[in-house]
């Protein structure tokens, strides 16, 4: 335990332990009892561990992030292991039996433009730039340049992640972890204009409870003056990875990510509500379901696959039967637009047939085809 932990843990515990937040909100600590700044300068990668571990050292909680227009920096690499359990993450959540809840000030406004357009003919809009994003949600980014990793089984390096733990397939090591109204920003390499670290790994949270929140790159992908696009990415990584085989329950409302190799990657027992991707070279990925998965909304702009199922043990889990209801899909292919990378060859990629359930699709414009590829037990339909 260093110095400058125990500070910070010596601050917090002199203030009470935390504070309570908003009018009518439950009790809870906040970051910046730890030391946190959120001026967008300061490396709070030591800061908000500190009071992940003090929620944590209780039995669970609920962890505060007042909002900042500069957001909160972590700028500290990630550890490869904690306590000799596989890590990965810059922060991470330790070994314990109750919920730990992550949760921001604000609500969410979801979607960046991730499109790279040139000057328009009637110059009403101007050419795509890289330039800082909004202000506009209380957010997390990280500017450490994560090491490349090429292993499709490998666990991703993230900004935030639980430690690999004993119990079920899963390797589950917490009870639950729930985030809300928080947005995760990933570092954009521009000289390879992709990135490769991941922005959250569930995979071993035995329940995973998101609403609000978003998993997104700290760039906009392209610069039309600059002739820079995302590219191919040949690191795997994953805008939001929930739990792993034989989880309990894992539940999405209103989330969206944007930029990264893999959009969602999931498994069995998932309901989700409303899920934005854009930008990813696959949308949505199943690993295995057994216990039937149902997602009502999906908006995907712009991603090269929509459906997928894994082809390998992808990040370690194993490959199985995928039951899935989707209650419906609304697409844009983004053809003829940059970044190439992202335009869209495939509605469903199913190569082994491990998809059974059913599919409603629509485009309400451009090229109005949903590709699918294997899939022979799934039931695909669409509006005209």
């Amino acid at each position: 335990m260093n110095k400058e932990y125990m500070a910070l843990l010596l601050l917090a515990l002199v203030a009470g332990g935390g504070c309570q937040y908003g009018s009518g909100s439950a009790p809870g600590v906040s970051v910046v009892d730890f030391g946190a700044k959120g001026d967008g300068c300061t490396d709070d990668t030591v800061a908000i561990q500190a009071a992940i571990n003090h929620v944590a050292g209780k039995g669970g909680g609920r962890i505060f992030f007042p909002y900042t227009q500069k957001g909160y920096r972590l700028a500290s690499p990630a550890q490869e292991t904690i306590d000799g359990k596989p890590c990965r993450g810059q922060l991470y959540i330790p070994t314990s039996s109750m919920n730990i809840s992550f949760e921001g000030e604000m609500p969410c406004k979801l979607l960046y433009s991730y499109q790279v357009r040139p000057m328009s003919a009637d110059k009403k809009f101007k050419p795509t730039r890289f330039g800082a994003m909004l202000p506009a949600n209380t957010f997390l980014f990280s500017d450490w340049q994560a090491p490349e990793e090429h292993d499709a089984q490998a666990r991703p390096w993230s900004i935030l992640s639980t430690l690999e733990g004993n119990s079920c397939n899963g390797k589950f090591s917490i009870g639950m972890v729930s985030i809300k109204n928080l947005e995760f920003r990933v570092h954009l390499n521009k000289d390879k204009m992709y990135p490769t670290q991941s922005a959250v790994n569930f995979q071993n949270a035995a329940r995973v409870n998101i609403r609000d929140s978003q998993f997104c790159l700290n760039e906009q992908v392209g610069d039309a003056i600059l002739n820079k696009e995302l590219m191919p990415n040949p690191c795997h990584t994953v805008g939001l990875m929930t739990s792993g085989d034989q989880n309990d329950n894992n539940v999405l409302d209103n989330v969206a990510v944007q930029g990264f190799r893999y959009g969602f990657v999931l498994g069995e027992h998932v309901v989700a509500n409303y899920l934005y991707v854009h930008n990813c070279e696959e949308a949505i990925v199943f690993h295995d379901s057994s216990h039937l998965s149902m997602i009502n909304h999906i908006v995907a702009q712009h991603n090269g696959k929509v459906i997928t199922t894994t082809r390998e043990n992808l990040f370690g889990h194993r490959k199985g039967p995928c039951y899935v209801i989707f209650g419906g899909v609304d697409i844009e292919g983004g053809h003829g637009l940059k970044p190439a990378v992202s335009q869209m060859t495939h509605g469903v990629y199913d190569p082994e047939n491990r998809l059974h359930g059913s599919l409603l699709w629509h485009c309400p414009w451009g090229k109005k085809e949903f590709i699918v590829e294997g899939a022979a037990k799934l039931k695909v339909s669409t509006v005209e």
